[in-house]
């Protein structure tokens, strides 16, 4: 098979999932070149089409949220509460490798059309669930959030100032780290074991469990210690002068992470100031005069004055960017994460591009976010039903 739309032509993924962890692993998946169905309500779409602000160009406007989190899909209204428009998903799955879905644990096998259904007529189906505690557990029917999982996974705990309190961060650490990411890499590990065994499988992701791999360093200090790290002192987290964010004059904000000393020393040439790191103390009270001298020597330029140093290849010295920054980064552009695709209603957009980076079969942009049901009449045809059938359909309003 020619691979022109990326490793994944000719992969079919039925994308049952709603907001933020699935839709932006399902995206992920067609970006790789897999035919991805998104399936909404026909009554309400992806909440994500309402949530926000919205691009608009005369009098077409989308949320920008749809926008970055929906393109290369196709959509289909289906009404998965009636009976007919669970038939409509198992006609469609005959022809589809994967099953995805972020409801809470076991909600589509009281419809009938969860996993444990669906293995004995689809063998080869690849099912995956995305939840936040998980399909297991004494957990697995709490409802929560991203902070809920990042708070009972330990993140939260370590998140913040000394002897502050934790900081809920400014973006999804669970959600995506812990759903997107992880489900995604299982996804390819299953369709991976069905090429050797001919079985696809069901997927169990938490997203709390995903969250709690980013303990990794912390959780092998505490078993070799016993000692619960402290927030916001600790090496990585504001304990080392030369790993922090830094006030410049003009009240804008720089990140040194010269985290091993031969970098530390390099910015340090930079400012004629190699004293510091000779006469430092490698101790709590010899960190803290450090950071006192650096905060001190920052503020005494801006950031335009201290923005030469960013260049320097090995002085681990970095603006702290703004996303107004960020969308006309350089390099960023020249990799392809910052980019412009083109939606026939609203012309080009900017939107964040794959990370990943293939020589052989690289990743295609090759349609904008659909429009609610924009191909329901279309996958209902290719999937062999027929006009009269689709029109009862939609007097049922299952579709």
């Amino acid at each position: 098979m020619e691979l022109k739309n990326g490793p994944l032509t000719g992969v079919k993924v039925l994308d049952l999932s709603l907001l933020l962890p699935g839709p932006l692993c399902s995206q992920h998946l067609a970006d790789m070149g897999a035919e991805v169905i998104k399936v909404e309500n026909p009554r309400l779409g992806d909440m994500t089409r309402y949530m926000g602000s919205k691009l608009t160009k005369g009098e077409h406007a989308e949320t920008g949220f749809f926008l970055q989190l929906n393109r290369n899909k196709k959509s289909i209204t289906v009404n998965i509460k009636r009976e007919a428009g669970r038939a409509v998903i198992l006609r469609l799955l005959k022809n589809c490798d994967i099953l995805l879905e972020g409801f809470r644990p076991d909600t589509l096998n009281d419809l009938g059309i969860g996993y444990n259904q669906l293995k004995e007529k689809f063998p080869r189906l690849i099912y995956c669930a995305i939840s936040g505690y998980g399909a297991t557990g004494v957990y697995k029917e709490h409802a929560g959030h991203d902070a809920n999982y990042i708070a009972r996974s330990g993140l939260l705990a370590l998140n913040g100032v000394k002897d502050g309190a934790p900081v809920v961060p400014g973006f999804q650490v669970a959600d995506i780290g812990g759903g997107t990411l992880t489900a995604l890499s299982a996804i390819l590990a299953a369709l991976y074991a069905r090429e050797k065994t001919g079985r696809g499988q069901f997927i169990d992701i938490s997203m709390q469990d995903g969250a709690a791999q980013f303990l990794s360093l912390y959780m092998g200090e505490f078993i070799a210690t016993g000692k619960e790290p402290q927030r916001g002192n600790e090496a990585l987290s504001g304990l080392l002068p030369n790993y922090q964010v830094y006030e410049t004059k003009d009240k804008k904000y720089v990140m040194l992470a010269a985290l091993e000393e031969n970098f530390f020393k390099t910015f340090l040439k930079q400012i004629n100031r190699l004293d510091i790191i000779e006469n430092m103390a490698r101790d709590e009270k010899g960190f803290a005069q450090v950071r006192s001298e650096l905060t001190r020597i920052f503020k005494e330029k801006t950031y335009e004055e201290w923005a030469p140093l960013f260049e320097h290849p090995d002085s681990c010295f970095s603006g702290i960017s703004s996303l107004a920054e960020v969308a006309k980064d350089k390099h960023l552009r020249e990799r392809g994460i910052i980019r412009e695709i083109n939606h026939p209603k609203l012309g080009d957009i900017l939107v964040l591009g794959s990370p990943f980076h293939f020589s052989d079969t690289p990743v295609t942009y090759r349609a904008a976010p659909p429009e609610h049901g924009e191909h329901t009449d279309a996958i209902l045809k290719d999937a062999g039903f027929s006009v009269e059938e689709i029109e009862e359909l939609k007097k049922q309003k299952c579709v």
